[in-house]
């Protein structure tokens, strides 16, 4: 879970919008543009949410996933981000090992990729917009920013303490990056949700919390869900691994574990 952090009185003038979607709330801030301009891009990536909700939910039974998953239709009869989203799943779980899945159960659910792709699909549009110099679009905590809030400062996000309601485990900063996401998987929000896909049943490890932090939430968002599914030593060992990824581990006994370069990423 995360939060952005508020930003300097002279900040310019923001566009906050906050729409209720795909089982969680998704916050929209966008900073500069031609307010018409603006307007009608919020409005456009609101409605695209909630299509995404209504082609991809499995708690729908007309949806087009869960049609997909009975066999009634196949995946060229869906709409073009279907198999944009089938493509990006089968990417996560090729170098995840298969920590990473859309396959629950014996049905295909891409849950784990639809939110952090959406959130960030919602993001690029909105940034399209004449004169936008800066969007953050937090999914349910998981959020994907652009640009800058204001000149010469950066987008901070708080990241909550998972042992500690209502503190925070690290504030991350988009100092240096045009593109930032910081997405976590945990159990502390949604209790023991996350899946291991070698068993099907609820994952168990020494962890608590996942956070990754990278430039794009579609993987950040993925990578923490494997991450969290392979426990502390071998999570942190493969994050490791993948360039441009940072990301934070903390553990049931309050143990915090860090990729070598998180600190740049702090402040």
């Amino acid at each position: 879970m995360a939060d952005t952090v508020a930003e300097s009185p002279e900040a310019p003038a923001a566009v906050r919008h906050a729409e209720e979607v795909m089982g969680t709330v998704f916050s929209l801030d966008v900073r500069g543009g031609e307010p018409h301009a603006v307007r009608a891009a919020l409005d456009e990536a609101v409605a695209g949410l909630h299509r995404v909700d209504e082609v991809f939910s499995t708690y729908r039974e007309d949806s087009q996933v869960s049609r997909l998953a009975r066999g009634e239709v196949t995946v060229a009869d869906c709409d073009p981000e279907v198999a944009e989203v089938l493509e990006l799943g089968a990417e996560a779980e090729r170098v995840s090992g298969g920590w990473f899945s859309m396959t629950y159960g014996g049905r295909l659910d891409p849950t784990g990729i639809v939110k952090g792709w959406a959130a960030e699909r919602c993001a690029r549009r909105i940034a399209e917009a004449a004169g936008v110099t800066g969007v953050s679009v937090n999914g349910g905590g998981d959020v994907q920013m652009l640009g800058t809030p204001e000149p010469h400062r950066p987008w901070r996000v708080g990241v909550s303490d998972p042992l500690r309601p209502g503190g925070l485990a690290a504030v991350i900063s988009s100092t240096g990056m045009e593109e930032l996401a910081v997405a976590t998987s945990g159990t502390a929000e949604r209790g023991a949700h996350i899946v291991d896909p070698r068993t099907g049943k609820s994952a168990v490890t020494d962890l608590v919390a996942v956070t990754v932090v990278g430039p794009r939430l579609t993987w950040a968002d993925s990578w923490a869900t494997a991450a969290f599914a392979m426990g502390s030593r071998e999570g942190l060992a493969w994050l490791e691994s993948l360039p441009g990824v940072e990301a934070l581990l903390i553990t049931a006994g309050d143990e915090v574990r860090c990729t070598g370069g998180l600190a740049a990423r702090l402040g």
